[in-house]
């Protein structure tokens, strides 16, 4: 029988919160992870940072698969964040708790959790979700009031929808727009049944807040509405009277504290699975560090050292992503490289792109299988070398990439998956050409194996920050996804797929969106033949 899956998302809160900060409150981040096997954990989610607060509401919600027939043993940890590395062996653990996913079995029921009630006091909340659909939302707003002595306000928005129990619950918080009374906030996306419960009518909060480092941020105004009259964007300008209530009990005078515009609103429907379903491929490209710094092939200390049953780090990580990926292209022909090895005959200069079958013009092996076969075959004819250059492979399938953007339709992916055992030589240059990518259909994969120190790595993702380019171009979206190996060493298989592929679909649902580009259109089934006549 199929198992019963459904997704839910879980919110969390804390209040009274140890300060590990000295002269100021911790920058809590929690993370969720779920047991897989024996005493090995897989981190699923974690949410965002915020500064200086020892009582955060994370407005980003942690998502994970519910089987309702399986015991998910789960762990939900708070971390201090003071650096941009994504490793939390060097932060300060706050506190936290195990329980099982069948614990948090109902909305607005706080559990009763060992440990976690001593940092928080409020419910860890689930919600299953069972609507796809996402709403986009772009805001700005105009004459907000001066809170700063010193300067102009840091506005940003919080949304809060109105629960079942009849109080706000956070489900999205924008960036600060530092010193600006007039701000316009970057345009976000939000699953509609986060937002809403998926209810159109269901009344929503809006408030607008000075940032302020310390956490005490000052509220400038507030607002309701739904999304029903959100929508209406659509057709004509909403702008709602952005209102401090104690200023408006002050003075009979007074007006707003700004005014709040919505600039557009559209409630999108279409998922990753209507975009592959419709016939768009991903191609799956793979780039392989043969750097000195993995040590020699023949010592057992080496990262590409063949172990008696044939493996080594970089072809189980290999082996575990690209069985997954592989089924969703069709002629399972994938273009492999190597890069920072002095290739035969002559072992001059160390190539940063050639091809692992050592034939240029036909780079493509046969599927994963492929893939490997080529990997042993090269490996004992290859002197690694250095240095590690990341921008040649990423500006070649980039190029790649940008020819398959041209047809201005929805039926072709990218992804470049690059295996790596240290930092990067040509951090600028690859930085430069990650922003250029991340206007192409294009999402990059990196998987750091080895011991090595991979904080530059770290940067390239996302999610602590904008990368910027050399010249201060931003990301036009997140396209890199960044995972130590080690961290799954031990952990089944599957493991490392789940996390290194987690952020795939949206990021391919996030590039179509962004080019307008609708799925294609199924192909229609071939026709019956036609019954044979009867004798």
């Amino acid at each position: 029988m199929a198992d019963c899956v459904s997704k839910v998302e879980l919110s969390v809160s804390c209040a009274d919160l140890l300060d590990k900060d000295v002269g100021s409150k911790s920058d809590p981040l929690c993370v969720l992870l779920q047991s897989s096997g024996k005493d090995s954990w897989t981190e699923l989610a974690r949410t965002e940072r915020l500064t200086n607060s020892s009582s955060p509401s994370f407005s980003q919600r942690l998502r994970l698969d519910y089987h309702f027939e399986s015991v998910q043993n789960l762990k939900l940890g708070v971390y201090d964040i003071d650096n941009s590395s994504s490793d939390l062996g060097d932060d300060d653990y706050l506190g936290g708790v195990e329980l099982t996913l069948g614990q948090v079995h109902a909305r607005h029921t706080r559990p009763p959790l060992t440990g976690w009630e001593k940092m928080s006091k409020l419910p860890i909340t689930a919600e299953e979700i069972k609507d796809n659909r996402a709403i986009q939302l772009e805001f700005e707003a105009k004459n907000l009031d001066k809170k700063d002595t010193f300067g102009k306000s840091d506005p940003f928005l919080e949304f809060f929808k109105k629960g079942d129990d009849g109080k706000w619950q956070l489900v999205h918080r924008t960036e600060v727009v530092k010193n600006n009374l007039s701000p316009t906030w970057k345009k976000f996306s939000v699953p509609l049944q986060t937002f809403c419960c998926s209810d159109l009518d269901r009344p929503l909060k809006v408030d607008c807040s000075d940032y302020d480092s310390d956490g005490t941020h000052d509220l400038i105004g507030s607002f309701t509405t739904t999304v029903s009259e959100l929508q209406k964007a659509g057709s004509s300008p909403v702008s709602f009277d952005c209102i401090h209530p104690e200023k408006q009990k002050k003075k009979k005078s007074y007006k707003n504290s700004g005014v709040v515009s919505l600039k557009s609103c559209k409630v999108e429907t279409h998922s990753f699975l209507d975009y592959v379903m419709g016939g768009c491929q991903i191609n799956f490209t793979v780039g392989i560090d043969f750097t000195g710094s993995n040590g020699d092939p023949r010592s057992p200390n080496s990262l590409h050292y063949m172990s008696p049953d044939g493996l080594n780090q970089y072809l189980s990580a290999l082996w575990s992503v690209g069985h997954v990926v592989q089924d969703y292209d069709t002629d399972k022909l994938f273009p492999a490289f190597g890069f920072g090895a002095k290739l035969p005959p002559d072992y001059q200069a160390a190539n940063h792109e050639f091809a692992l079958n050592f034939n240029p013009t036909n780079p493509y092996c046969k599927g994963i299988d492929g893939i490997i076969e080529a990997y042993r075959m090269v490996m004992p004819q290859l002197k690694l070398s250095g240095p590690t250059n990341f921008s040649p492979i990423i500006n070649h399938v980039a190029s790649i990439a940008a020819q398959g953007a041209q047809s201005n339709s929805a039926s072709q992916y990218f992804v470049l998956l690059i295996l790596t055992d240290g930092e990067i030589t040509d951090l600028d240059q690859t930085r430069d050409a990650i922003v250029r990518a991340s206007r192409l259909p294009l999402s990059i994969i990196i998987v750091g194996v080895g011991p090595a120190d991979f904080k530059a790595m770290e940067l390239l993702d996302g999610d602590d920050g904008v990368l910027r380019s050399t010249v201060g171009e931003a990301v036009a979206r997140d396209i890199v996804q960044f995972v130590p190996y080690r961290q799954f060493k031990d952990a089944p298989q599957a493991s490392l797929a789940q996390s290194v592929l987690a952020e795939v679909p949206n990021q391919l649902v996030s590039y179509f969106k962004m080019r307008g580009l609708e799925p294609p259109k199924p192909a229609p089934a071939p026709a019956p033949a036609p019954a044979a006549p009867k004798s």
